[in-house]
C-alpha cells in the first residue's frame, strides 16, 4: 500500500500537468477513486443534472481539462486530491480504457479471456500504454475514431473486463489511492495509445441485445460470475437481513454496470428467500436511484 504523506497532492498534480501537456484532460481525483471536488449542487432536490453548465467545479469527469491553468485551479481547489482522473473519449485522442481485473473470488481471468476473445474474432491487441494498477489488474490505452462512441460496460466482453469510454475516465499513472500507486508497465512510457482494433471496436459499440422473455421467466444469462455470486449472496439470506442484502447486492450491479440485466434474477432470488415481490422491487429501484446519483459524480471511475 502506498504512503500517502503532504507530498502525495503536489506529486499528483505534478503528473496529471505532464497528462495535459499531452492532451489528455484530467481532473482532481481522491484516495478512493471519486472525483475530489463536490458537487456544488449536492443536496439539491430534486437532483440536479448540470454537467458543468452552471460554471464551478465538483461535475466529475466533466471538469476535465487540458488547460494548464485550469488544472491548477481544480488541484487548487482539491488540496486534498491524491490522483487525477483522464477523462476517456474526448478529443484528441478519444481515450478508451480496456481495464483487465484481477477477482480471485470470482476466479476471473480477465487477460485470458481478452486472448481468447481476439482469437475468436481475429485481432490482435498492438503495443501501447499500459497501467498497473494496484489490486494487480492492467489498464490498456486505446484509441477510438471521431465517428465511434463507445460506452461504458462491466464484463459485457467476459468476466473481469471493464470498459471506459464516452463520460468514464481511468485513474492516471503516478496516482495514490488507498490501496496503493497506479504505475505504468515497463516498456511502455515511451509508448502513445494505439488504434483499437476494428473487430475490438465492432464489440464495443454493438448495441446490446434486449433481454429474451417467456410467460415473465428472465432467459438472459447473468452478466458473468459476480451476477452469480451476488444472486448467490442474496438466496444466502436469513430473515431480518433479506431486504439489507438484496439492496446491497443491488448496489453493486448498477455500480457495476448490469443492474438493470440482472433485476429480475434478483427479485426471484429475493422472492424464493420469502420477501415479498413488491419490497423486492422497491429495493431494487431504491439501489438504483442511489448508484444513478453517485454515477453522476463518478462518471465511470476505473
Amino acid at each position: 500500500m502506498a504512503t500517502i504523506d503532504r507530498q502525495t497532492p503536489t506529486l499528483a498534480l505534478a503528473h496529471a500537468l505532464a497528462a495535459a501537456g499531452r492532451g489528455l484532460p484530467v481532473f482532481p481525483l481522491s484516495a478512493t477513486k471519486l472525483p475530489a471536488l463536490r458537487s456544488p449542487h449536492h443536496g439539491e432536490q430534486p437532483p440536479a443534472h448540470c454537467r458543468g453548465e452552471c460554471g464551478l467545479p465538483g461535475h466529475g469527469v466533466h471538469d476535465a481539462t487540458t488547460d494548464p491553468a485550469a488544472v491548477r485551479a481544480l488541484f487548487a481547489a482539491a488540496p486534498r486530491a491524491t490522483g487525477y482522473g483522464i477523462a476517456c473519449g474526448r478529443a484528441p485522442h478519444r481515450l478508451i480504457g480496456i481495464d483487465l481485473d484481477v477477482d480471485p473470488a470470482y476466479g476471473s481471468d480477465a487477460a485470458g479471456a481478452l486472448r481468447q476473445l481476439a482469437l475468436q474474432h481475429l485481432f490482435t491487441i498492438p503495443p501501447t500504454v499500459t497501467v498497473l494498477t494496484p489490486s494487480g489488474g492492467r489498464h490498456l490505452w486505446l484509441t477510438g475514431p471521431a465517428d465511434a462512441t463507445v460506452p461504458n460496460s462491466a464484463g459485457r466482453l467476459a468476466p473481469g473486463i471493464d470498459i471506459r469510454g464516452s463520460g468514464g475516465y481511468l485513474v492516471g499513472p503516478g496516482s495514490v489511492t488507498a490501496h496503493g500507486r497506479y504505475r505504468l508497465a515497463p516498456g511502455t512510457a515511451h509508448l502513445t495509445p494505439a488504434p483499437c482494433p476494428r473487430a475490438l471496436l465492432r464489440l464495443l459499440t454493438q448495441p446490446r441485445r434486449p433481454p429474451t422473455t417467456t410467460r415473465g421467466a428472465v432467459l438472459t444469462p447473468t452478466p458473468d460470475r459476480r451476477g452469480e455470486g451476488l444472486i448467490q449472496f442474496v438466496l444466502a439470506a436469513h430473515e431480518g437481513q433479506r431486504n439489507t442484502r438484496l439492496f446491497w447486492a443491488a448496489c453493486r450491479a448498477y455500480e457495476h454496470g448490469f443492474g438493470d440485466t440482472l433485476a429480475d434474477a434478483l427479485t426471484a432470488a429475493a422472492v424464493r428467500t420469502g420477501l415479498p415481490e413488491h419490497e423486492a422491487r422497491a429495493a431494487i429501484a431504491s439501489a438504483a436511484r442511489l448508484t444513478s446519483r453517485r454515477g453522476e459524480e463518478t462518471n465511470g471511475a476505473a
